[in-house]
């Protein structure tokens, strides 16, 4: 299945939507503005929360908490490493490497690869394409894929 996530612009706080193929509207996420580190709410169209996104503060690298209701499901952290960028996601036991300069990266599990994720270029906002195998939690992956655009939204800050 493809996804498509699209960033609002001129917004207060990061504010997203994600899209099936034929242009419907799946989830929306906005993001809090007066917080402590980031923090992301993400809704399904009858407006109820299938994830809430926190970033731990004072961690050495990057971490975010990934929350389904008030139960902790898994934790993005990004592995210290010197020739590329690599983030474990620790609960299922994922691992997300590429290019992450580019938006180009993967997601994958013990079989392989269960999402591909790229930037669109050339438009307003953020806009990637997110390719998600059958199996697996679609809502749950977004939440990923939001974790790795806002680590890469710090980083191209500082």
């Amino acid at each position: 299945m493809n996804l498509y996530m699209k960033q609002e612009i001129f917004t207060w706080g990061d504010k997203f939507w994600i899209y099936d193929q034929q242009g419907n509207g799946k989830y929306y996420v906005e993001g809090e503005v007066f917080s402590f580190g980031k923090k992301l709410h993400m809704y399904d169209v009858n407006n109820q929360e299938v994830a809430y996104i926190q970033q731990k503060l004072l961690s050495f690298l990057p971490k975010y908490e990934i929350y389904d209701g008030e139960s902790l499901v898994a934790e993005v952290v990004k592995d210290f490493t010197f020739f590329h960028q690599r983030y474990e996601v620790n609960g299922p036991g994922w691992v997300v490497e590429g290019d992450f300069f580019d938006h180009e990266y993967q997601i994958m599990d013990g079989n392989g690869v269960i999402a591909a994720v790229s930037k669109e270029w050339f438009t307003f906002g953020d806009a990637y394409q997110i390719q998600v195998a059958d199996h697996v939690k679609e809502s749950f992956l977004v939440a990923i894929v939001l974790v790795i655009d806002a680590c890469i939204d710090a980083q191209r800050n500082d």
